[in-house]
């Protein structure tokens, strides 16, 4: 039996949320800064109050973690700024350090949590997400 089924065979409720809010949190690191965020706040806005607990958990450990992201990249260039500007020497360790470490890892758990909303399975991001209840 497949993982993306309950007993009766039946889809598990709010898996495909799940799996477009956390497909939307990568495509926000990697393919569409902004864009897919936005797609992402839209999708979270049109959650009816019914909504499954899965795709509601999935949406807002998406959310908070794209806020993350954003916070730890604004970080990176005020750091950046303030050791003398992007001609400084200091720019490209700055620049490789916070790809190889903040925005890998970031990718890193949306690639669990996108496994995890595949396998209709709540996923609560380690350090950045909130518990889902």
């Amino acid at each position: 039996m497949p993982a993306s089924a309950d007993n009766a065979g039946a889809p598990i409720p709010g898996q495909a949320l799940a799996i477009w809010a956390e497909t939307l949190y990568l495509a926000n690191l990697l393919l569409a800064p902004g864009l897919a965020f936005l797609a992402l706040l839209w999708l979270y806005s049109r959650r009816a109050a019914g909504t499954p607990t899965l795709a509601v958990c999935h949406l807002r450990q998406a959310i908070s973690a794209s806020l993350w992201a954003g916070a730890l990249l604004i970080f990176a260039n005020i750091l950046i700024i303030l050791l003398g500007g992007y001609s400084a020497p200091a720019t490209w360790v700055i620049v490789i350090l916070y790809f190889t470490t903040c925005h890998s890892t970031l990718v890193l758990l949306g690639v669990l949590g996108l496994a995890k909303a595949l396998a209709g399975q709540k996923y609560v991001y380690p350090l950045l997400g909130r518990r889902c209840d």
